[in-house]
Order: C-alpha cells, then structure tokens, then sequence
C-alpha cells in the first residue's frame, strides 16, 4: 500500500499495545508502539507519526502532559491525537480537547469504534490540509494582484511623465542656447525608461515566483472527486 498511514500507540498496559499493533496492522496501517509518555515522546521524534493514539493515564509522563508538550511545538502541533481513558467526568474530557486533543474515547472500549474515529480524525485533517493548501493559493493570488496593481500604477506615473518630457522636448527650438535644456530631458527621459525597465523586470520575477510557489502547491492539492474518493476508501474496512 502507497502512503501508509503511520500510527503511534502509546499506552503503559502491553495488553493494549499488542492488541492494536495486531489489528491496525492487518488493515495496513504502520504502526510504532510505546509504553509511556516519555518513550512516547522520543517515538514521534523519530517515527513522526500521522496520528498518536493514547492512554491518559501512564507512568512518567501522563496524555495529557504529553499532549501539552506536542501542542506546544511547532514540529509536532498538527499530529491528530485520540485519547483514551477510563474517567467519565465530562470536565476531564473537556480539559483534553481544550489541550488540542481531536478525539476522545472513554474504556472500555470497541475496536470498531475506535476505528471509525481514526479514520474520522485523519479524515478531517485531510480535508483541513486541503483547505490549507487552497487557503495558500488564494493568498498568493491576492499578493500578486496587490503587487501587479501597485506596478501598474507606477507604471502609470512613470509613462505621463515621460510624455510630459517628449512633449517639452518636442516644443523646444533648435536653438543652441536651448541645447542644454534639452540635453538634460533627454536624460531624464533615459532614467524613466530604466525605471519603467526596472518595474518590469521586478514584476516578472515577482510572477516567476508565484508561479513556483503556486504549482508546488497544486502538487499537495487534491481535486474534490478525489478526496471524496480517499473519505469512501477510508470508511471501508480492508
């Protein structure tokens, strides 16, 4: 399977690890395991998982702590976590979504259920990802647009004056003692035609950029069709 989705299991009871390595390994997912917070930590260091599934309450270093420290690290932020734990108080589950937890799931627990919620979690950050992605675009279309208008208007300026400057040029008389006057518009015609030349010139670097950052971008985008096929893929069981 292309693009196997990496998942890291983190739970201090060894019956749990090995009950999931076996089952979200025959539906072809890659998965790490590790039985505390600390060992946790250094896994997704080193594994960089698409996803962390994980008890609460372990030795060293609980969920939620390790949690606190993924969701405060620009490199581990956007991992999706599930959390499980056996308290009930909705206050608990509360405080671990306001930590950044995406999913919660109370023991005792069903397999299919916890299933169903992997996929939704990667689900929704797929399409987050998408938006992302979209969102980018736009934002360069719009710089783009701002740096084309600004341009365009010094081009604007640039352009009447040097038509102010042909036209006292053209006005002038062949006289000699004129000659200096018309030497010096000349030059100056001369450096508003290297600037309008330099307007260009950034401009077109300006689109050349764009348009590199713009189809590195398409290459992480998918088209709707697509992603509405990987959503069915992902709700079938293989």
């Amino acid at each position: 399977m292309e693009n196997q989705t990496k998942i890291l299991i983190i739970d201090d009871e060894t019956i749990n690890l090995d009950f999931f390595d076996v089952m979200l390994s025959k539906l072809g997912f890659v998965v790490e395991k590790a039985k505390d917070g600390v060992e946790g930590l250094e896994k997704v260091k080193r594994f960089s998982p698409d996803i962390i599934i994980m008890d609460n309450i372990m030795p060293r270093m609980s969920g939620w702590e390790l949690t606190r420290v993924l969701k405060n690290d620009p490199k581990y932020k956007e991992i999706p976590i599930v959390m499980f734990s056996a308290l009930t108080d909705v206050k608990d589950k509360v405080a671990g979504f306001d930590l950044g937890v995406d999913d919660y799931i109370t023991k005792p627990f069903n397999f299919s259920e916890v299933l169903a919620r992997i996929r939704a979690v990667l689900r929704n950050r797929e399409l987050y990802a998408q938006i992302v992605v979209r969102e980018s675009r736009l934002s360069l279309a719009e710089e783009l647009s701002a740096d084309m208008k600004r341009n365009l208007s010094d081009f604007v300026k640039t352009i009447d004056e040097l038509d102010g400057a042909v036209s006292t040029i053209s006005s002038l008389s062949e006289t000699i003692a004129e000659f200096k006057d018309k030497s010096k518009l000349l030059q100056e015609v001369a450096e508003k035609s290297r600037q309008v030349r330099k307007h260009v010139e950034e401009l077109d670097a300006r689109i050349e950029k764009t348009s590199v950052e713009w189809e590195q971008l398409k290459k992480n985008e998918i088209d709707l069709p697509q992603l509405e096929t990987r959503i069915r893929e992902n709700s079938v069981q293989e």
